[in-house]
């Protein structure tokens, strides 16, 4: 990026708590991308290397750690223009996080409710960024990324329901749906989220498909505060892209509530949606109230 482009990103970024780079990646690596979603998928049984629409278990909605399933994301996660806008927002050393794909099949696409990203990996600060890279055209009709703007200002939301961590903010505290904004961008552009933005995407009410690729870093000197087994299953797999290892951490002032569960769950969309269905998740999750004790 220029000066002024990188000046105005970054700006973007501090006050609204994402920002969008436009084509980041190109035609050619988007399709290699693509490519690579189908050979991953490529095998008898899909809930073997991906978490399934409920009742569908042909059709997949998530793909954990896609990094450590093909090159070619590990590739696209330390891609240097991506790699440089990441350097813009948290500074010169970065830590790679963990990794996730999102399949939004047409007409269905399972919806992900108001929350914060930092609610689930509580660090000693908050200098954590999520790169959101748009797979498909993506509009409104097909589940667009929907953010509240300034909303990583006001600290973190309440995200437990009945006394445990549900990983949503609901009730009361539940954003205006009024007051979000979508993000539309054609394939190949990068949103960028901060922690703390409040953001959730809808079902796909379109006949296209909202695949988005999803690699989370971190500054070098962000330590996780609650290591459950959310950071016992990521923490193997962080690793440095740029810049130095950091031996301090930077601890930011503030009071970040602990994801406790009351049970061990296999991913966001199984937490959110209910004990019913976490009854039976894989547990390959986060900690539970009954670990903590």
């Amino acid at each position: 990026m220029s000066a002024p482009d990188t000046a105005a990103f970054v700006k973007e970024y501090q006050e609204n708590g994402f920002a969008v780079a436009e084509r980041l990646f190109d035609p050619s690596e988007v399709d290699e991308l693509n490519t690579a979603i189908t050979q991953i998928l490529n095998v008898p049984d899909i809930g073997s290397v991906a978490e399934v629409e409920p009742g569908d278990n042909g059709m997949a909605r998530r793909i954990w750690s896609p990094t450590k399933q093909h090159t070619a994301f590990e590739q696209a996660a330390a891609h240097p223009a991506l790699l440089d806008h990441v350097e813009a927002l948290i500074g010169p050393d970065i830590l790679f996080h963990y990794s996730k794909l999102h399949l939004k099949a047409p007409q269905v696409g399972s919806v992900v409710d108001w929350h914060q990203d930092f609610s689930y990996y509580p660090h000693t600060n908050t200098d954590l960024v999520t790169a959101l890279v748009y797979l498909d055209d993506t509009t409104t009709e097909n589940s667009a990324l929907q953010v509240i703007p300034g909303s990583h200002k006001r600290g973190l939301a309440d995200h437990y329901v009945d006394g445990y961590f549900r990983g949503k903010v609901a009730g009361a505290d539940a954003p205006d749906p009024a007051l979000a904004v979508p993000l539309e961008a054609p394939a190949g552009s990068v949103v960028f989220i901060h922690c703390l933005l409040l953001h959730y995407s809808s079902t796909n009410n379109s006949d296209r498909y909202r695949r988005a690729f999803l690699p989370a870093y971190r500054a070098a000197d962000a330590y996780p505060i609650h290591f459950g087994a959310h950071a016992g299953h990521n923490e193997p797999g962080v690793r440095l892209l740029r810049g130095s290892v950091s031996d301090t951490a930077r601890v930011e002032p503030g009071t970040w509530r602990l994801p406790l569960a009351e049970r061990p769950f296999g991913s966001l969309f199984q937490l959110q949606e209910g004990i019913d269905k976490a009854e039976t998740a894989a547990t390959t999750g986060y900690a539970t109230l009954e670990e903590a004790k």
